[in-house]
């Protein structure tokens, strides 16, 4: 099976290989790579399909190759959840401050009481904008940083949750900004992928975007254990209503962003347009619970707890579903479902997840070029979450 299928599995890992072969043969996938750390050392290194979407490397298009990377969208959030936990760790910044303290402008029309840590829980009450910004605007940190720091929360902040799909980048861009100096993206690369060698990047620079293939939407094969997705009725009405917090949330930036455009690519949003290969995406992880390869990881015993001890649960104002989040991860249950009850992460919407599992040691990345329909949970991902379970 799955002789298209390229790379390497440590023994007793085979099933993962054999759950992401049938991702090509049976949920439709086109382009995708999987890569998984135990202790620090790599066991799972596959990739399949072809570079772009709509390639076919049968009629001799280019392939997935082990260096090729790919926008991953909201699992972007896991990597600028990192900065602020890291900053914290590092005595720079206080979790329990009112993001005024850094961000004096931000304390307009009652958001005086917002606490970093509301901004990392999904917490602050700005998930969506009074006026969208467009793609140009959305890449001025300047310009996105002072409409966010106008808008009125939609709720009490810290009162409860909802998903800031898009001014994720600006709140935690600007953090980041106000206490180095620094735009997001340079700290990122400085002070996390350069040191731990990854392939990732917020703001993909010139030099690398031939390595990064065209993503687009596919649909699914309607065979049995094909990728369906059928969310709720009460959760497609929400997207498709113009007038609700879940669609307004999503359309923070309007219209949407080519992400196969340069310009995007090269933009730093920390909520949407990172770019990984799954090796650099499975790294990150490995880092944030130990070391790799030789390298000290990144996070702390206590700041490992931050990031997975629960912060938000329940009914997501924006997402509509109950979700269950850490200091900027999503924790494992029904709306995104994890290797373990320890485990702590982020899906990108439409397909690509990465996650660590403290207890197991094990870290996982999973990038892909087909986007679905899907917010959180998707088939693929969950194919090879569900076989790596058999390992641990």
């Amino acid at each position: 099976m799955g002789d298209f299928i390229r790379g390497t599995v440590a023994d007793g890992y085979e099933a993962v290989r054999d759950a992401f072969a049938r991702n090509f043969s049976e949920r439709g996938e086109r382009g995708a790579a999987v890569s998984v750390y135990r202790d620090g050392r790599k066991v799972v290194d596959l990739r399949g399909g072809a570079k772009d979407v709509d390639g076919d490397t049968a009629a001799g298009d280019a392939p997935w190759e082990s260096g090729t990377a790919q926008i991953v969208r909201s699992a972007t959030k896991g990597v600028a959840a990192a900065a602020l936990l890291l900053l914290h760790q590092r005595g720079e910044l206080d979790l329990d401050a009112p993001v005024g303290a850094y961000w004096p402008e931000f304390k307009a029309r009652g958001k005086e009481r917002v606490l970093v840590r509301h901004v990392l829980a999904h917490r602050a009450g700005v998930p969506a904008l009074d006026r969208p910004l467009t793609p140009g605007e959305a890449y001025d940190p300047d310009l996105a940083a002072a409409v966010v720091a106008a808008q009125a929360p939609f709720w009490t902040p810290g009162e409860d949750h909802g998903y800031h799909a898009h001014t994720y980048s600006w709140l935690t861009g600007e953090l980041v900004r106000r206490v180095t100096g620094r735009c997001v993206g340079e700290w990122i690369a400085a002070e996390v992928a350069r040191p731990l060698g990854l392939d990732l990047w917020v703001g993909l620079p010139e030099a690398e975007a031939g390595r990064v293939g065209r993503l687009g939407r596919i649909e699914p094969p309607e065979t049995p254990g094909g990728l369906r997705v059928r969310p709720k009725r009460n959760v497609s009405e929400a997207y498709e209503d113009p007038a609700s917090l879940t669609r307004r949330a999503f359309a923070a930036i309007d219209p949407l962003p080519d992400e196969n455009d340069a310009a995007y690519r090269a933009a730093a949003l920390p909520a949407s347009n990172g770019v990984a290969t799954a090796d650099g995406l499975a790294r990150f992880y490995a880092a944030l619970i130990g070391e790799v390869d030789g390298v000290r990881g990144l996070f702390t015993p206590e700041t490992v707890a931050l990031a997975r001890g629960e912060a938000s649960a329940g009914p997501d104002r924006v997402l509509v579903v109950g979700t269950r989040f850490g200091l900027g991860y999503m924790l494992h249950g029904a709306a995104s479902p994890l290797l373990s009850p320890g485990s702590f992460g982020h899906p990108g919407r439409g397909g690509a997840l990465g996650f660590a599992d403290p207890e197991s040691g094990l870290a996982f990345g999973y990038v892909t070029n087909g986007m679905n329909k899907g917010v959180t949970a998707d088939p693929r991902a969950q194919a090879l979450v569900r076989a790596l379970r058999t390992t641990v």
